[in-house]
């Protein structure tokens, strides 16, 4: 899940629109999402390693909203076989979940393979299929192993190869059932908040280049396991694999050149950052150039931008087999002008300025609005421009509190899921799945439990940690067995 800054607040208006009456397609896979550290729990049982969550959250507890902690979470690792029967209740047929790196190799390398680890995931994704539900595996949702955050975590580029050496394992042992991979979730949150910001694990503030140098060595540890996959296991297992891309859809503020320019420069510095270097090659032309300026101005004899050799370049150009978004909201781009020259930033970098429409609906998390256009307009463009065979939306949800009449999410998810069935009939945009985010309550990273984004509620106060389906929750599954958004559907 995506963290974001509110810098202002804008009053343009959005239209929101009716909602489509016509059904998703047959082949359309609707599903759910979760990530490892936020349901699984047992943070220190059958042999898993520490991870740099484990050890940020322990550290200082109050570096977390509610001082609370994923060591328990959902129990979701004792409690596997009640989520499937959710699951099925629901009647998904897709769902995306994490495998915790540190569960598998417990300090990183394959010196040391934790066999329960492995015979953990291998039972779960086994009976998966037999729920005829499949599993989308991403191999890395935040969870880097502890030993590995000690040696520089993605700042370091030999983390790139420990990567590899993990997703060969990961695909050796579970590629037979596993046919749709998702290397490195939202790459972007990772190093703006990690290394950015500080306000996620391993809590690094380095806004001027630890930024910059995280993107790389991520980008090139995906690309890693890309390859491998394809030489070493594509040919016999047949899955497909790619990175989960989270975005916003940047309206402009006005209809002036300058504030188009500033949208333009929003999408390039975040969307294009990381989709540019997988689906194009390198990184965006306005960074490059706007960073090497900046870097120039401020007495670097470099760009602060770390660059890819002509090689680097052509290894990770192309490293996908479909596109995986991640969609919650959109944003209302301003264009600032050039900031003067101070301490470098990427905020300074990108020139911009974002608020919200005054008109969109605002959920408990400052960073999510309701925007539904921005769905259908968000998809255009990444179909346009980067030419997939095929997306999936990867994550897409809306935050409340604990209630489990959440008439709010409904009302999100319905109008965002009908401007994704829009994108596919009138635009002819090959969404092929979506899993909403999330299925469960679940610890919230930097926000603990304060932000629920379940369908269906846990009691974190109950050591059962208690499942109930939310409104939202049967309503999503009416909308699965029906395929229809309204009570009732053309065609």
């Amino acid at each position: 899940m995506k963290v974001l800054v509110v810098l202002s607040v804008c009053c343009l208006s959005g239209i929101l629109g009716q909602i489509s009456n016509k059904k998703f397609p047959e082949s359309f896979q609707f599903g759910a999402a979760t990530a490892a550290y936020q349901i699984e729990g047992a943070w220190n049982e059958d042999g898993k390693g520490e991870s740099m969550w484990d050890r940020f959250v322990h550290e200082d507890p109050t570096r977390i909203k509610d001082g609370q902690n994923g060591d328990v979470a959902c129990d979701s690792y004792h409690k596997w076989r009640e989520d499937i029967e959710l699951l099925k209740e629901l009647g998904v047929t897709l769902y995306r979940f994490s495998i915790s790196w540190p569960r598998i190799l417990p300090d990183g390398t394959p010196s040391q393979i934790n066999q329960a680890g492995i015979d953990y995931y291998r039972t779960f994704i086994k009976a998966l299929k037999e729920a005829g539900i499949e599993p989308m595996v991403t191999l890395y949702h935040w969870d880097l192993p502890q030993h590995l955050a000690e040696l520089g975590g993605w700042l370091n580029e030999e983390i790139a190869d420990y990567f590899g050496d993990y997703a060969r394992i990961a695909f050796r042992s579970f590629g037979e059932d596993v046919k749709l991979w998702a290397t490195i979730n939202e790459p972007k949150t990772t190093c703006m908040n990690g290394y950015g910001s500080g306000e996620m694990a391993p809590g690094l503030k380095l806004l001027a280049d630890g930024v910059y140098q995280c993107a790389k060595v991520q980008l090139l540890a995906h690309a890693k396991a890309y390859h491998i996959y394809h030489d070493e296991f594509a040919a016999q297992q047949g899955g497909k694999i790619s990175i989960v891309i989270d975005a916003t859809y940047n309206e402009p503020a006005s209809d002036s050149d300058l504030d188009k320019f500033g949208a333009e420069l929003e999408t390039e510095f975040n969307l294009g950052w990381y989709a540019n270097p997988v689906y194009i090659g390198d990184w965006p032309e306005l960074m490059k150039t706007r960073i090497a300026n900046r870097s120039q101005l401020e007495g670097y004899s470099f760009s602060r931008l770390a660059e890819f050799t002509p090689e680097e370049v052509q290894y990770v150009k192309g490293t996908f087999d479909y596109f995986a978004l991640n969609m919650y909201t959109s944003l209302v781009a301003h264009y600032s002008g050039d900031f003067g020259i101070g301490e470098p930033s990427y905020y300074l970098d990108k020139g911009t300025s974002t608020s919200y429409g005054a008109d969109w609906t605002p959920s408990i998390a400052s960073w999510l609005y309701s925007y539904p256009p921005g769905m259908r307009k968000l998809l255009n463009l990444v179909w346009t421009k980067y030419n997939p065979s095929s997306i999936y939306v990867t994550e897409n949800g809306w935050a409340t509190d604990t209630s489990l009449n959440d008439q709010g999410r409904i009302d999100y998810l319905q109008a965002y899921l009908s401007n994704l069935l829009e994108a596919i009939l009138e635009d002819g945009v090959n969404v092929a799945g979506y899993t909403t985010w999330s299925l469960l309550d679940n610890f919230e990273w930097a926000q603990g439990y304060t932000q629920r984004f379940g369908i269906i509620s846990v009691d974190f106060d109950s050591p059962n940690r208690t499942r109930t389906f939310k409104d939202s929750g049967r309503w999503y599954q009416k909308v699965v067995a029906t395929r229809c958004l309204t009570d009732s559907c053309d065609g």
